[in-house]
């Protein structure tokens, strides 16, 4: 387990770029018809706000939740 522990930095990386291209994905969604999806519109709001809470909480350490 101990290893595990200079890992965080990394696993908060991969977490970014993983919800974050989740998030973007799924809020630019449009169907043929040029129409928004609203599940994905949903899941994809609640991608960017995990986003936004590890990039400012756990990368640049600005809050604290």
């Amino acid at each position: 387990m101990e290893g595990l522990a200079h890992a965080g930095p990394l696993v908060d990386w991969l977490f970014l770029a993983i919800t974050g291209f989740i998030a973007w994905h799924a809020i630019r969604f449009r169907d043929e018809h040029g129409d928004p999806d609203v599940v994905r519109l949903l899941f994809g709001c609640v991608a960017a706000v995990f986003f936004f809470k590890v990039l400012f909480g756990d990368v640049l350490g600005v809050v604290r939740f």
